[in-house]
């Protein structure tokens, strides 16, 4: 089967918190957007009973009509959604390719918000129960919907230990389920010695889940000591698991640079190893997975794009193109050393107009020109001539010294 292309500016892989978020800000900038998400709309969070941690819901949101709202105001700023799988990506060069079953995307931008997926027990019944059934994987969504009742936890890391004293605040007693021997936890030791002292919490040491039970909603949890094989069937009215997390970066490894647990790594501005490729909410390297901090990643991301394709058009199209050899100088705006050399880059323009082409670039806000032209020391003049860089001049900037480097003879001003 031959598969369809179709042109966008960005494709979002993932349309999650941090996908959608993406989405509205690359839409509102009137690029042509496309998000692809293979299950539900929304992601993880639209699992979530309640969120009151969102700023501007003072009375909390449901994850499910939060993640409506979002998806809403996506779609008012044209952002197109596929409901489908990425089969592959081909993320190298100026046009970018995310391969599904039946279509290639091509795109100048993408962004990568494929989230994650929170590593599950494999016990039996464990399917039946995830989310909003009774099973949860976060503490700071779901702890107040559980205050006053019984809580288990899965786990002893710190993620863990700190969400199961995070949940003390609201449960009136909170179980760990630990499989190490008693008094051996994974989590530090501050967390450690502050879990045993707290009086709402109590462990059941060489234990793991065997069972999930219960009707429409979780009522019970079965553990079975390792060293006895005994069972032990624990009334709970919620069970949370923290053993792990799972970033769903499987298709992107030797692409996309990742660290060992294959989280993608990027720097503030959401940038990967690849130019014009970003990363954004759960599937980044990150302290704190929250939709509010997933929010912030894809409204970096959004813009990043916007920028990174503007840029992309001035340098082909102002910069590498056209009859005249041009001159581009490489400037901060809040360097006095720059700003002093702008008589004599006006001066170089009016002596020469007709015969260069004076383009100024401030690094200030962005430095994506400035690093297409391999340029990280400023100011800075460079010199094109037939759509290459043919030199640069970073020391004594001067008229005589400009003309020489764009190999002109001395002409009076006019």
């Amino acid at each position: 089967m031959e598969k369809k292309t179709e042109q966008y500016d960005v494709v979002i892989i993932g349309g999650g918190a941090a996908g959608l978020t993406a989405g509205i800000y690359c839409g509102r900038a009137r690029l042509k957007t496309l998000i692809i998400e293979k299950a539900l709309v929304g992601g993880l969070a639209t699992y979530t009973n309640e969120i009151e941690n969102y700023p501007g819901f003072p009375e909390g949101e449901t994850g499910l009509g939060l993640m409506e709202l979002f998806h809403k105001q996506a779609k008012k700023f044209g952002v197109k959604f596929k409901l489908t799988d990425v089969r592959g990506v081909q993320l190298e060069g100026d046009v970018k390719v995310v391969e599904t079953f039946r279509t290639n995307y091509e795109c100048k931008a993408v962004v990568l918000a494929s989230g994650g997926k929170p590593r599950l027990t494999g016990s039996k019944g464990e399917d039946k129960y995830l989310y909003d059934k009774g099973i949860s994987f976060c503490a700071t969504c779901d702890a107040a919907a559980n205050t006053g009742k019984t809580v288990m936890v899965i786990g002893s890391g710190d993620a863990a230990i700190e969400e199961g004293m995070f949940l003390t605040k609201f449960a009136s007693k909170v179980i760990v389920s630990v499989m190490h021997e008693e008094g051996k936890m994974d989590c530090n030791e501050i967390a450690r010695e502050e879990a045993l002292q707290n009086p709402k919490m109590e462990f059941k040491w060489n234990t793991v889940t065997e069972e999930f039970k219960g009707g429409e909603r979780l009522e019970s949890v079965v553990l079975k000591n390792l060293k006895t094989g005994e069972l032990d069937d624990v009334k709970v009215d919620t069970c949370f698991i923290f053993i792990g997390y799972l970033p769903n970066t499987e298709i992107f490894k030797g692409i996309v640079d990742m660290n060992r647990a294959g989280y993608l790594i990027t720097n503030e501005k959401m940038e990967t190893n690849i130019p014009g490729v970003y990363a954004a909410g759960d599937v980044r390297d990150k302290w704190l997975k929250q939709v509010s901090t997933a929010v912030g990643d894809g409204a970096i991301a959004g813009y990043a794009c916007e920028k990174y394709i503007a840029e992309s058009e001035q340098f082909e199209n102002q910069i590498m193109a056209g009859d005249l050899p041009g001159l581009v100088f490489v400037y901060n705006a809040v360097d006095p050393k720059a700003r002093a050399l702008m008589p004599v880059i006006e001066q170089f323009e009016e002596t020469h107009a007709g015969r260069v082409k004076v383009t100024r670039v401030d690094v200030y806000k962005s430095e994506g020109i400035a690093n297409r032209l391999g340029i990280s020391e400023t100011p800075c003049a460079v010199c094109i001539r037939d759509g290459q860089k043919a030199g640069t001049l970073a020391e004594n900037i001067s008229m005589e010294s400009l003309e020489k480097l764009m190999g002109l003879s001395l002409v009076e001003s006019k």
